[in-house]
């Protein structure tokens, strides 16, 4: 069982917006620390924002002030709300969970246990 998958990737023009989702198998998934991630091909997997069992957000400097993430505890899926979208945003989005309740300010990719397979977006100029 997958235990995160992400939805709502696709393509848009530049400044359009786009919001991810990432549906947890099981409960337990969102209350960990979670966060999205971007990879674009030939680069590592980098950190976009987390949020934390107590609603605390920290954001990539590349995305602070157009991208929102939040949590839906009701719905067990995590969202990643994407606006004034550029073209430098275009990779492959991911949603992961760290067993903790506190990320700990954590943008590594190594500090994160469970992984969703990915959503391509794609941002043209």
């Amino acid at each position: 069982q997958v235990p995160l998958l992400e939805s709502g990737g696709g393509s848009v023009q530049a400044g359009g917006s786009l919001r991810l989702s990432c549906a947890a198998a099981a409960y337990g998934y969102i209350t960990y620390c979670t966060a999205w991630f971007r990879q674009v091909p030939g680069k590592a997997r980098e950190g976009v924002a987390t949020i934390d069992s107590a609603g605390t957000t920290r954001y990539a400097d590349s995305v602070n002030a157009r991208f929102t993430i939040s949590k839906d505890y009701a719905k067990s899926t995590l969202y990643l709300q994407m606006n004034s979208l550029k073209p430098e945003d275009t990779a492959t989005y991911y949603c992961a969970a760290r067993v903790r309740s506190s990320c700990s300010g954590s943008l590594q990719t190594r500090d994160f246990d469970y992984w969703g397979q990915g959503t391509q977006v794609t941002v043209s100029s």
